[in-house]
């Protein structure tokens, strides 16, 4: 029997198969942004509860019909489960999971046997008539499919080792194979450029595109992302979206920037590309063949490189909504404290890898120290008499004009030298007195940024505190 599809229910599959177009980001959808729209990224299809993931995450990356059926029984046909002798239900359902236990024992994978094509037409009338579930099937001819993969080289796939596959299901909906294939000659792709796992489904699809008599678009299969051990990337790894990153301080274009490398190179030294210069050196040819390891620390490289190279304005705009999350944040940054800020950026920007470690250390210059680290205190305060030696710095600060980094550091000498203790003792107790830390940025750069009057006050502050604990400790004893 030869099935046909009327226009309304070829309109019901388009319509179904538009539905599907949305596709899982992964690492290599950097590509479909760097090459132009005559490239395609066909991906397997998304889960429902992650498809509004999609759009929110190639917007934060800048990422900017007809009866397909061919009324020919040579390319397609109706199945329906049908019993085997002496062996379970088999089905051409691919949902249903039934297998050949015989062919199963014997350690090969079990091939639809193409027994609905030898059913008599009182059969397929019988079946009609009871409304059994019927999947539509292609009927992959004899031979061998050969395309030249564009990053492989010729591949070639024997037939024999394809089974007649399901593109339609019982219930209606349309399959990977067939909705992606409609959805590519929709949009006249000219080329597929996708992950190496997705080889084993060309075949497939070229042959959809010949039965269709849609030219048959070039394929480009790349390296797969593999995590740091080896194994393909998972949720095992860590972040398991791109809105997942950009939650973690990652910028926009050092995620392009890294997920560019991996697995494609541009030849030269140069790493640190902008998306224009990408799109203007990016070619097929540059895809290795190897698989790519998504290294953590390669991308906080890349996330400070590119945090070094934005301008001023364009970081405050980006941190804005980090500093308000920590309670950090003033209109006055945009106005009368926009030249000081853009000073205390400046100093902060080489130590940050991603926008989160800004609101860390930028908190001492935008509100006061309300603790100090108590493992700092333990290694660097320890000694008699440092309340007395921090006390002794902040009256000598008190009157410093001006107060500059040269004055500062000049100013601290002394007070050391007089006290007999080593510069760097009491560089270190200063330096948690204004940070409540032991590590922070240049601390005579430090101390000017955040002002003689507040530094004064900070370090009379830590003299109280350690009197206090000290006279604590000797309570105790």
């Amino acid at each position: 029997m030869r099935p046909t599809r009327s226009g309304g229910e070829a309109g019901r599959v388009v319509r179904r198969r538009r539905r599907l177009r949305a596709r899982r980001v992964v690492a290599l959808a950097v590509l479909v942004l760097l090459v132009p729209a005559a490239y395609s990224y066909a991906t397997t299809m998304m889960q429902p509860s992650s498809l509004p993931l999609w759009p929110r995450s190639v917007e934060w990356l800048r990422a900017h019909h007809g009866n397909w059926f061919v009324d020919e029984v040579e390319h397609y046909y109706y199945s329906w489960k049908t019993p085997a002798k002496g062996g379970p239900q088999l089905t051409s359902l691919p949902t249903a999971g039934i297998t050949d236990a015989a062919a199963e024992a014997e350690g090969e994978g079990w091939i639809y046997d193409r027994r609905c094509l030898s059913l008599t037409s009182e059969q397929i009338a019988e079946r009609e008539a009871a409304h059994e579930p019927r999947a539509v099937r292609v009927r992959v001819p004899e031979g061998r499919t050969t395309f030249n993969d564009l990053v492989h080289g010729p591949i070639t796939v024997e037939h024999q080792t394809i089974e007649d596959f399901v593109i339609l299901r019982s219930d209606g909906q349309p399959t990977y194979q067939l909705s992606v294939v409609c959805d590519d000659v929709d949009m006249a792709i000219t080329h597929v450029v996708r992950g190496d796992d997705h080889i084993s489904n060309t075949p497939k699809q070229i042959l959809l595109y010949q039965a269709l008599g849609a030219p048959t678009p070039g394929f480009a299969h790349v390296p797969l992302i593999l995590g740091p051990d080896k194994k393909r990337l998972s949720k095992r790894h860590g972040a398991t979206s791109v809105t997942e990153y950009e939650r973690q301080g990652y910028l926009a274009e050092a995620m392009v920037n890294f997920l560019a490398l991996l697995g494609w190179s541009p030849g030269g030294e140069q790493e640190i590309f902008t998306r224009d210069e990408l799109i203007a050196r990016f070619t097929l040819e540059g895809i290795s063949g190897g698989n790519a390891v998504f290294n953590p620390e390669k991308l906080d490289w890349f996330n400070a490189q590119h945090l070094a190279r934005l301008s001023t304005d364009d970081l405050i705009g980006r941190l804005q909504p980090e500093l308000e999350a920590a309670g950090l944040w003033s209109d006055a940054l945009l106005h009368e404290r926009h030249a000081w800020f853009g000073r205390v950026l400046a100093l902060l920007v080489p130590r940050a890898r991603r926008l989160g470690d800004f609101a860390i250390q930028a908190a001492p210059f935008l509100g006061p120290v309300e603790s100090y680290d108590q493992a700092a205190i333990a290694k660097h305060l320890a000694a008699p008499g440092m309340a007395a030696h921090v006390s002794a710095l902040a009256d000598a600060y008190r009157g410093v004009e001006p107060f500059d980094e040269a004055t500062s550091e000049s100013v601290l000498r002394s007070v050391a030298d007089q006290a007999g203790i080593k510069f760097g003792a009491l560089v270190h107790a200063t330096r948690i007195a204004v940070t409540g830390r032991a590590v922070s940025p240049g601390l005579f750069e430090t101390l000017v940024l955040i002002g003689r009057d507040h530094v004064v006050a900070r370090l009379e502050s830590l003299a109280r505190f350690l009197t206090e604990r000290r006279g604590a400790v000797a309570e105790g004893a």
